[in-house]
């Protein structure tokens, strides 16, 4: 038993899951049908039917499954396209550009004509095996109660030739955003995977610091949860050679995530216990430096993919539901309403406040959409209706 699957949008992201396929990383997947609106770029895929139209590949009847990786703001009309004709999808991150066009795509899922349909999204970052201790350590309760997170995820170094490389790269009509919409989705997405979403946040933003682009490539947020937890988040695609450093801190020590190393600095005595019972002044309780052993290799996109196909068939459990997709895409929108309007922003988002932002920012952007729409009939004002 195959999955038919059709790829929409053959650039950077697509030509990659176009090669797992091909070259087997996907047993239960075969390629079925390439789509991309530069015809051309179909030659990748030579014997599979090619559409420059997504609606034509949607509509064809040999895909029963499509995966997009286009830019980012067609994800949504096509997905709503694709899962209103019966299939199951897979989208690339992040799943819409802003939370309005978030809830269009999963009302459009929500009201799928076929209840067995399958919605996920590529947050290949879920199956690294390090992600998944740090978040079997948090839920397990080992920590204890978590004080603090700071996370400087920096190793997004981008040159201005990466910029250069595409007319839509680094606009707000064209990407919308910097470094939040296109690379920070995956760790914005591990950010709410792992400690829940925040109830506050307030957003620092550079706004082509480094580059010459119009979009955000520098962050620092402040982040509050609603149990009192607070976190500091940075991200760049200025520095080099940046780090991943993430550190917990909780009542029973310091857990840091270091690229994929992890060490905790376990307190023999949580901190509150100590707090409270001990006699001196100075003291810290007894402190065990442990390196948490992790086991596994992350099979990243394919996995994903495998997954995929695994949920179609024998309903195995998603490891991305796109559904949840929405919580990395509140949280970028969130950085960047906070960083323009100077202000803290209560969570959950109002979309409606960011697609104001969102739409006044896209007015002054200085990239213009091709005359050729991407693929569905609806053009970027179509997908800012919210």
């Amino acid at each position: 038993m195959e999955l038919r699957l059709g790829i929409i949008g053959l650039g950077n992201m697509g030509t990659g899951h176009l090669d797992n396929i091909v070259k087997g990383r996907c047993p239960r997947i075969r390629l079925a049908a390439v789509c991309d609106v530069q015809r051309e770029r179909c030659a990748g895929a030579p014997g599979v039917p090619a559409f420059a139209d997504s609606r034509e590949l949607i509509r064809s009847g040999l895909c029963d499954a499509v995966l997009i990786a286009t830019p980012h703001y067609d994800h949504t009309p096509i997905g709503i396209d694709a899962l209103q004709q019966g299939l199951h999808v897979m989208t690339e991150k992040p799943i819409s550009v802003h939370k309005a066009d978030c809830q269009r795509l999963i009302a459009a899922y929500q009201a799928r004509p076929r209840q067995e349909q399958v919605f996920a999204a590529m947050f290949q970052e879920r199956t690294y095996p390090h992600n998944r201790k740090v978040r079997e350590l948090i839920r397990s309760g080992e920590l204890g109660r978590i004080n603090r997170i700071a996370w400087i995820t920096t190793d997004w170094f981008r040159s201005e030739a990466y910029y250069r490389s595409g007319g839509w790269r680094a606009t707000w009509s064209g990407e919308g955003g910097g470094i939040l919409t296109n690379q920070c989705p995956h760790r914005l997405d591990l950010l709410q995977w792992w400690f829940g979403m925040p109830s506050r946040i307030r957003a620092f933003a550079q706004f082509g610091r480094f580059h010459d682009i119009e979009v955000e490539d520098d962050v620092t947020a402040y982040l509050e949860w609603q149990d009192g937890t607070n976190g500091v988040f940075i991200a760049t695609t200025g520095e080099t050679p940046g780090v991943n450093r993430l550190e917990i801190a909780a009542d029973r020590g310091l857990l840091v995530l270091d690229d994929a190393s992890i060490r905790w600095h376990r307190n023999v005595v949580g901190t509150g216990e100590h707090n409270r019972t001990t006699a001196a002044s100075f003291t810290k309780p007894e402190n065990w430096k442990i390196d948490i052993p992790v086991s596994g290799q992350s099979g990243r996109h394919a996995e994903v993919l495998n997954n995929f196909a695994d949920a179609i068939f024998d309903g195995a459990e998603l490891l991305a539901p796109a559904c949840e997709g929405i919580r990395a895409v509140e949280l970028a929108n969130s950085f960047i309403l906070s960083a323009c309007s100077q202000q803290t922003v209560d969570l959950p988002l109002d979309p409606a406040a960011y697609l104001a932002l969102h739409q006044r920012l896209v007015a002054g952007s200085r990239y213009k959409a091709p005359t050729v729409a991407a693929a569905p009939p609806a053009d970027f004002a179509a997908s800012f209706t919210g």
